[in-house]
């Protein structure tokens, strides 16, 4: 019975990947090095740079890309529409979760950490030192700040 279950078991994971949708299939083998990123200034965050690597970022595919923050970078509590995956590349990021921004609650995150944030989880970040970090995860990605005011694409 074991065997059947197991027999049955693996030829269902194999036929799902025949049937996957395509928007899951990589459609190009990516390769980049760090001198072939595009950085570029976001709205969402200024002063900090974005370099897309794998998207559109707005639609329902995966995402990975990754965001330089300078020394001394802070970020309102806001959420995301999408689960969050955070690696943190280079630097540190303190990370903390609630509405309200408190560096006491953030924990400090170095190079090669990573914090995984279901959607819509309010959370907020700073920086001591220059810091790149890379998200991924499946479309469609941005911002919400909890308070509207710290919303700098509204200033």
């Amino acid at each position: 019975m074991r065997v059947r279950y197991g027999m049955l078991l693996s030829t269902i994971v194999a036929l799902s990947f025949l049937v996957m949708p395509s928007a899951w299939a990589v459609e190009a083998h990516i390769m980049m090095t760090p001198d072939n990123l595009q950085w570029t200034d976001t709205p969402s965050l200024p002063g900090a740079k974005v370099a897309i690597i794998e998207g559109p970022i707005t639609e329902v595919v995966p995402f990975t890309f990754r965001i330089k923050f300078p020394a001394n970078y802070k970020i309102a509590p806001h959420w995301h529409p999408a689960i969050e995956r955070v690696t943190v590349l280079s630097g540190t990021i303190h990370l903390g979760v609630g509405d309200t921004f408190d560096q006491a609650k953030a924990k400090a995150l170095p190079a090669g950490s990573i914090s995984i944030m279901e959607p819509k989880m309010n959370h907020f970040a700073w920086t001591s030192e220059e810091t790149i970090v890379q998200l991924s995860g499946m479309g469609p990605w941005g911002i919400t700040y909890v308070n509207p005011a710290d919303d700098p694409r509204k200033k």
